[in-house]
C-alpha cells in the first residue's frame, strides 16, 4: 500500500501546477486552483458525475447484496465436489479481462448476426436490434456484466467468514426448532454482519468511480450520453489529450469525495 497507494500521491501536486515535460513536475509553475475552476465551470461537469454516481451506486448499492446471496447458497450445497466446481466456475470471469468480455457481448447483441437476435429471429421477433447501440441498454448492461465477471469472486470472503461461525450456534438453533430459512436469518447473517459492514464501507467509497476499462470499451455513439463518465474524461483529456494538470485535478476530487463518503459510512457503522 505505500508502494502502489501512499508514494503515488505525491504526483497529486500536479493539480496545482501547470505541467511542462522539460520542467518536470516540482520546477513547473503553479496555478494554484484554476483546474478545478475550470472544472466546475465546465458545461460536460453536472453530466459527466451525474453518469459516474449512477453506475457507481449500481456497482456498490445494486451488486452489494448479490455475493452475499451467492455465498449463503454455496454454503448450503453439501455435495463437496459440486460445490467447489460451482464455486471455481463462478470466479473464474474476474481473471478475464474487459476487453475480451466487451469482445463477447458485442458478438451477443451484435444485430442481424448476433446470438440474441438470432434467438429473437427464431421465434418471430426483430432481429435487427443494436443493443450497444441503444441508450436504454446501456445501463442494463453495465449492470449484468460487471455482476457476472465480479459476484463469484466477491463472495470468498463472505464465504470465509461463514465457515468461521461456531458450529454449535446452529445445533442450538436446531435443538430450538429452527428451519433451515431462520438458522440463516437468526445465525448466518448476525455472523458475517461485522465482514459486511467493513466491505460495504470500502466500497461506498467507490461511488463516485465507475471504473475505466468496462465503460471506455462499451461506449459507443448512441449511449454517450450515458457512458460519458468522470473515469473515462480522466483518461481522454489528461492522457490522450496532454493536459495531466487538469486530469490529475479530477482524479484528485474523485479521491476526496470517496474518502468523505467512507468517514461518513464508518461513523455511521
Amino acid at each position: 500500500f505505500i508502494i502502489f497507494k501512499y508514494l503515488p500521491m505525491v504526483g497529486l501536486v500536479l493539480a496545482f501546477k501547470e505541467y511542462k515535460f522539460n520542467m518536470g513536475i516540482l520546477r513547473s509553475p503553479w496555478v494554484g486552483l484554476r483546474y478545478f475552476k475550470n472544472f466546475f465551470l465546465s458545461y460536460d461537469a453536472p453530466r459527466m458525475i451525474r453518469n459516474t454516481v449512477i453506475i457507481g451506486v449500481i456497482k456498490t448499492i445494486l451488486e452489494f447484496p448479490f455475493p452475499i446471496i451467492l455465498a449463503l447458497m454455496l454454503n448450503e450445497v453439501r455435495n463437496e465436489k459440486y460445490k467447489k466446481i460451482t464455486q471455481t466456475i463462478s470466479y473464474l470471469p474476474n481473471f478475464i479481462s474487459w476487453v475480451i468480455i466487451v469482445t463477447m457481448l458485442q458478438r451477443i447483441l451484435a444485430p442481424d448476426n448476433g446470438l440474441l437476435n438470432q434467438f429473437k429471429a427464431l421465434f418471430g421477433g426483430d432481429s435487427s436490434t443494436y443493443y450497444l447501440m441503444e441508450e436504454k441498454y446501456f445501463l442494463p448492461i453495465v449492470f449484468l456484466s460487471d455482476l457476472w465477471k465480479n459476484i463469484g469472486w466477491n463472495s470468498i470472503i463472505y464465504l470465509a467468514a461463514i465457515v468461521g461461525i461456531d458450529p454449535t450456534l446452529y445445533e442450538a438453533a436446531r435443538i430450538d426448532g429452527a428451519n433451515k430459512w431462520r438458522e440463516i436469518w437468526n445465525v448466518t447473517l448476525p455472523g458475517i454482519r461485522s465482514t459486511v459492514g467493513v466491505l460495504f464501507i470500502m466500497g461506498v467509497g467507490g461511488i463516485i468511480s465507475s471504473g475505466y476499462d468496462q465503460i471506455y470499451l462499451l461506449r459507443t455513439p448512441g449511449n454517450m450520453s450515458l457512458a460519458d463518465t468522470l473515469d473515462v474524461y480522466v483518461v481522454r483529456v489528461g492522457l490522450s489529450g496532454g493536459q495531466y494538470g487538469y486530469g490529475t485535478a479530477i482524479g484528485m476530487i474523485q479521491g476526496i469525495v470517496g474518502l468523505i463518503l467512507v468517514l461518513i459510512c464508518n461513523k455511521l457503522s
